[in-house]
């Protein structure tokens, strides 16, 4: 089964009074394009939980968060006193060097100011048991993404075998049109003859030209090639090794085999058919971009 790109998985775990979590989510891209944010306390193992993602999702713009939150009735911040103090100090010094006043409301400004709190949740020591807790956490919500990524695998399947069906539909419909095209042709050619008064030609060199003009307008190739392509295409799709470049190559060797027809078609009912194999063909196209 076909997997998208698109998905989103998150998962939480509480351990020592600390409620972690990590959320991951992903988008088509052609790489693995990989942004994580971490508390600084993690960044010790951002590169096991890179090497963890690229091994698990391959392939998307992937970002993860992980953030963790104090449980109830847990000390998360405390205030810092000696940077509250140096603060202080020179905010003092400013005012009298500047000659302005001084702030009417210390409190508020000392605690806007940077690190003016200090979180037990973002110290830099962390204990080999925090540190693989978190690596479970992410672990278990790239496999909730990869989940999500099936299911959304499972629909686009059947987008495309609705497509395929499609096409293939419209694939059947020329044959009759083919049939009487060249004999529309034939005739359409002998009645301008006709209309040209004075004018004698060879019927044995007419009837060469003819062909050789019908040849080069017959479709047989291009319908053989098309219907492989097709075959194809539902084959790679349910052989379990499905791929969204090997189905974008082989998009393009249909639009090829379209494009190709249409412009031997020479006919408005031919015509037709190709207009709606290119739409449910850019259909497809698009759906293409958001399989693995």
């Amino acid at each position: 089964m076909i997997l998208s790109m698109t998905g989103f998985g998150k998962a939480v775990k509480v351990f020592n009074n600390k409620k972690i979590t990590a959320e991951v989510k992903s988008l088509n891209s052609k790489q693995l394009d990989l942004s994580i944010r971490l508390p600084q306390a993690y960044r010790e193992i951002e590169l096991d939980l890179r090497n963890i993602i690229a091994k698990s999702l391959h392939r998307g713009k992937v970002d993860l968060f992980v953030y963790c939150e104090p449980i109830d009735g847990a000390v998360a911040a405390s205030l810092n006193i000696d940077a509250l103090k140096q603060y202080k100090v020179q905010l003092q010094a400013m005012s009298q060097q500047l000659d302005i006043p001084e702030p009417d409301d210390w409190y508020g400004t000392l605690l806007r100011l940077p690190d003016a709190l200090k979180s037990e949740l973002n110290t830099s020591e962390v204990d080999d048991d925090e540190k693989n807790v978190v690596v479970e956490v992410v672990k278990n919500a790239i496999g909730g993404l990869n989940a999500f990524r099936l299911q959304e695998g499972k629909r686009l399947c059947g987008f495309f075998e609705e497509k395929i069906d499609a096409i293939q539909h419209l694939l059947d419909s020329v044959l009759p049109y083919e049939q009487s095209r060249v004999e529309k042709i034939k005739a359409r050619i002998l009645d301008s003859l006709q209309k040209l008064d004075g004018v004698e030609y060879d019927k044995n060199r007419f009837e060469q030209e003819l062909i050789f003009y019908i040849e080069k307008l017959d479709i047989t190739e291009e319908k053989l090639r098309l219907q492989n392509h097709l075959t194809y295409f539902l084959d790679t799709l349910h052989n379990g090794e499905a791929q969204g470049k090997k189905l974008g190559f082989i998009s393009q060797e249909m639009g090829r085999e379209i494009n190709t027809m249409g412009s031997k078609a020479n006919q408005a009912e031919l015509q037709k058919l190709v207009v709606g194999m290119k739409d449910q063909l850019e259909q497809i196209k698009e759906q293409v971009l958001n399989v693995l």
